[in-house]
């Protein structure tokens, strides 16, 4: 637990310094194919790509062009300037006038264009992520339960929130931004090379300087970022750590302790923390004097041409303007690449989900589950997990319509791998699961589970009013229908004193009700159903004892006339089944009624007898 919540914590912390991304950026395992896998499922966006190529390819273009034509206004200017002075000319102001329309011209039409690519690209982006998140949704209702019990509810929700939104992000942003900047990069330096090769060159040359000091600081850099996103870890996580567990702290006298090892903690971060930011803000002074030099070299460069009358004024501005727009793009692609790295590693993650393996849903001539009657049989049944872990070794019982069937058992001992077979979230490795004669495998899936109903001990109610809650099981039910199965269940009463009655809405973790409320609730719900066969699993196991006599008369009255499998821990709740099933280690070890089994005086009686020992 102590290094889950560290881990959690280095990765809140800082991963580099202000406006880099020397910090960690998460890889994709597969880049290559995971980054094919999403380039396929954008295909059906392909025209509307092209589009947005296009588009911002053409807006890059007219913004290039812009300080070149600029330029032309300036050494117009600077011409009529010199010749008014010598009194053979004058300020062309009419040509000034033009060439400024037209720079006008050119950056109207480029923002017009990278609004339009821009557009597409968000519609696309998003129906990206929207279509994921259908997806995801989707397959959710196609998995196998092994798949949620070994993986935490938090990294199944992080597939669909967290990864999708960081995919969509950073797909809007890195595929405008990478051509743009690459388009960029390009007509830069074709323009830079019209106007001089030599200043290109001393541009160029300065470009590399400084790249060779930036590779220089992040290697010596980058060990201190990340001692410093290790230690915030450590003192993070030892912070939330103390204030959860300050009673049992203080009830140890453990305060010195705590407060030695955080300094220890403090004094690392503190350390670590100072030679990485002195990094981090030595870098930006020493770039500015560098492109500080660079427009030096390329203003004297570009006089000594222009006295000799190679180029003019105003392509001295123009490549000034272009060294500036050059060192931006050059930053834009490596944040685009780590953008593009996060991006990749989200969807790998997407398309690792969307791939998991899925459960048989459909078969051919599937049996119809129209009229079930109950007859429930368990044919040798053999069952593990894992292949080399049985649970369920040689499991047979047969249920006749209307009985009640009771299974218990110690921990472990089998007792919900039964249910879970029964509702066939696995299928059994040997054996067979029978439903009125049939294999449940010839049913389809979906529709074999509308005949079973389930009363859990974990009750799940969503945020909605207690009517809809009670009509989930059965959605075209009448109001009339949802009231009379809440009196069948012994509901109707409690419900009537709350503010709003049938119509109170529930909050998000229904804490506006009782445990013992909810349970009658679900009771409700599974009568309203109205399923041939039903399973209790543990059903009053969270409730007090007054509590339980009204919810085990409301499920007595669920279970009249319905095959019923019950799983209880308390003994006294199933004295009435029609057979008692005592599990042990995967086998069915004593069977028969309440008092048959009290006089065989075995396993089911010491445990019977152990539980009242317990109470005493």
């Amino acid at each position: 637990m102590k290094e889950d919540l560290k881990k959690v914590q280095k990765k809140r912390s800082l991963g580099g310094p202000p406006g880099g991304n020397i910090g960690n950026v998460e890889k994709a395992k597969d880049f290559k194919g995971s980054l094919g896998k999403l380039l396929k499922y954008m295909g059906k966006f392909k025209v509307a790509l092209v589009f947005v190529i296009i588009f911002a390819a053409g807006s890059t273009v007219l913004n290039v062009f812009g300080p070149k034509t600029l330029g032309k206004a300036t050494t117009e200017l600077a011409s009529g300037l010199m010749a008014k002075i010598y009194g053979t000319g004058s300020i062309d102001f009419g040509a000034i006038g033009k060439i400024l329309l037209l720079v006008l011209g050119l950056y109207i039409c480029g923002a017009i264009l990278n609004l339009i690519q821009g557009w597409i690209m968000t519609g696309i982006s998003q129906k990206v992520a929207y279509n994921l998140r259908r997806d995801i949704s989707k397959k959710i209702n196609r998995m196998p339960m092994k798949y949620f019990e070994s993986n935490t509810y938090g990294e199944v929700l992080s597939r669909i929130t967290n990864d999708v939104d960081t995919l969509g992000m950073s797909l809007n942003q890195s595929v405008t931004m990478l051509i743009t900047s690459l388009a960029t990069i390009i007509g830069v330096v074709v323009m830079m090379l019209s106007i001089s090769p030599i200043m290109t060159l001393i541009a160029l040359v300065i470009l590399v300087i400084s790249f060779l000091i930036i590779g220089f600081v992040v290697k010596y850099s980058q060990k201190y970022f990340k001692q410093q996103q290790d230690y915030l870890g450590h003192v993070n996580g030892q912070v939330e750590e103390v204030y959860a567990g300050h009673l049992i702290i203080k009830a140890f006298n453990k305060e010195e302790d705590v407060i030695t090892e955080f300094n220890e903690q403090n004094d690392n971060l503190y350390e670590s923390a100072v030679k990485s930011q002195f990094f981090s803000g030595m870098m930006q002074p020493v770039m500015m004097f560098i492109g500080n030099l660079g427009y030096v070299a390329v203003a004297i460069s570009g006089g000594f041409l222009a006295i000799k009358g190679v180029i003019t004024i105003g392509d001295i501005q123009a490549f000034v303007q272009y060294v500036k727009n050059f060192t931006q793009p050059i930053t834009q692609v490596a944040q685009v690449l780590s953008q593009i790295q996060s991006m990749t590693a989200a969807a790998e993650r997407v398309f690792e989900f969307l791939e998991e393996e899925e459960e048989e849903q459909i078969i051919d001539n599937p049996v119809s589950v129209e009229g079930v009657e109950g007859y429930v049989g368990f044919d040798h049944v053999r069952f593990g997990y894992k292949e080399n872990q049985t649970v369920i070794k040689d499991f047979s019982v047969h249920v006749k319509p209307g009985q009640k069937i009771a299974i218990v058992g110690p921990t472990g001992a089998g007792k919900t791998t039964i249910v879970k077979l029964l509702m066939r979230f696995y299928d059994v490795n040997d054996g067979a699961v029978n439903l009125d004669g049939h294999n449940l495998k010839e049913y389809n899936r979906r529709e074999l589970r509308d005949a079973f109903g389930m009363v859990l001990q974990d009750t799940w109610l969503f945020k909605g009013t207690i009517m809809e809650n009670i009509r989930y099981g059965r959605l075209e039910a009448t109001d009339e229908e949802v009231i009379a199965a809440a009196k069948a269940a012994h509901a109707d009463h409690f419900i009537r004193t709350l503010p709003g009655g049938y119509d109170m809405e529930l909050n998000e973790d229904a804490t506006n009700v009782s445990q013992g409320q909810k349970q009658l609730l679900t009771i409700a719900r599974a009568i309203l159903a109205d399923n041939r066969v039903l399973i209790l699993d543990e059903a009053t196991s969270s409730v007090d004892t007054r509590t339980e006599e009204l919810i085990q008369s409301a499920m007595d009255r669920l279970m009249e006339g319905r095959t019923s499998f019950v799983i209880a821990h308390r003994l006294s709740t199933i004295k009435n089944a029609d057979q008692i099933l005592v599990m042990q280690e995967g086998d069915i070890v004593e069977q028969g009624s309440h008092e048959e089994l009290l006089k065989a005086d075995g396993f089911y009686a010491d445990l019977y007898n152990s539980q009242f020992e317990e109470a005493v």
